[in-house]
């Protein structure tokens, strides 16, 4: 089997997980800066077989459009453009950064850890990977 990969896009830096070739478990991968995501998962995607992508899809509680959302479409519609063959699904992420800090907090980290935004970004891609996961079943 192939591995499923989850992308926290972000205007600065996205978070990215991926689960294991089986399937089963999610685990945080690392950050990159947006504007290189697409030659980092050219280089990805030459090492590891992907079967799906999964991009969190920012919504506010009404479903209605939030900032971020114009810029997740432009990045799904590159990404189409660059890698036609590999399917790309959208994933709610509404909670993903709440219950992420949530999660650091309950893990112990310390303050400057938590600070770190990239931790948060790879861990809420992680937690939306983990869900996908758990639905599937």
């Amino acid at each position: 089997m192939a591995r499923i990969l989850c992308i926290d896009y972000g205007k600065k830096r996205s978070g990215i997980a991926v689960t294991d070739p089986l399937q089963i478990i999610a685990t945080g991968l690392e950050t990159i800066e947006s504007s290189a995501l697409i030659f980092w998962l050219k280089q990805y995607l030459k090492n590891e077989a992907v079967e799906k992508v999964l991009i969190g899809y920012p919504l506010n509680l009404d479903d209605s459009s939030t900032d971020a959302t114009p810029l997740v479409d432009k990045f799904i519609r590159n990404f189409k453009k660059v890698f036609p063959e590999l399917p790309i699904n959208t994933v709610d992420e509404r909670y993903s950064s709440k219950m992420a800090s949530e999660a650091m907090l309950a893990m112990g980290m310390k303050k400057k850890e938590r600070q770190v935004k990239g931790n948060l970004d790879v861990l809420s891609a992680t937690i939306m990977l983990q869900e996908y996961l758990e639905n599937q079943s």
